[in-house]
């Protein structure tokens, strides 16, 4: 970003200024259950795509750039965990900007790779100048779930104790 590299003028001031925000809404929220092979299982809430998947389960301890994790093609057919307590509050960039070499500015490519997404706290409220959408209103346009409310450091210590594992996401659907 130009501005950021010492070159802060009025075009920048006006860009960082129109903050773009938004929200999800938590009506109709459905229960989302991942089992791992080991026979433990973890309740949380979907906020992605509802539909049933699985793969090895793995993390990543990174703080920031949940787009590019998603994006990055290593994570392909896997469920991520990241271990970052607070997931969503930036929201999601235009995934058709690319920069001066005509690659993705916040993507490592052109999809989602990872299989799902598991955080332990989303952020239904995202405000970013750069954000065209939220992280939920992105996972289900991609139709990768997404579940929070899980104790993913959790999963993490028993990844690191235990070794790579199999999970599988599976919805509950509440009768209204």
């Amino acid at each position: 970003l130009s501005c950021l590299g010492g070159k802060f003028n009025h075009k920048c001031i006006r860009k960082f200024a129109n903050t773009n925000s938004g929200f999800d809404s938590t009506d109709n929220q459905v229960i989302a259950r991942l089992s791992l092979e080991d026979g433990s299982v973890y309740e949380g809430i979907s906020f992605g795509a509802e539909k049933p998947v699985n793969g090895e389960v793995v993390f990543s301890t990174g703080m920031v750039g949940y787009t590019e994790s998603l994006t990055d093609p290593s994570f392909r057919g896997q469920i991520l965990a990241l271990t970052y307590p607070m997931v969503g509050n930036y929201g999601v960039p235009s995934p058709t900007a690319l920069d001066k070499y005509g690659l993705q500015q916040a993507f490592e490519s052109s999809n989602i790779h990872a299989t799902a997404l598991l955080v332990q706290d989303y952020s239904y409220t995202y405000s970013h100048w750069d954000a065209e959408m939220s992280l939920s209103q992105w996972l289900k346009k991609e139709g990768v779930p997404g579940i929070h409310g899980i104790d993913t450091r959790l999963i993490t210590k028993k990844i690191r104790s235990k070794g790579a594992m199999l999970g599988k996401i599976e919805f509950i659907h509440q009768p209204k």
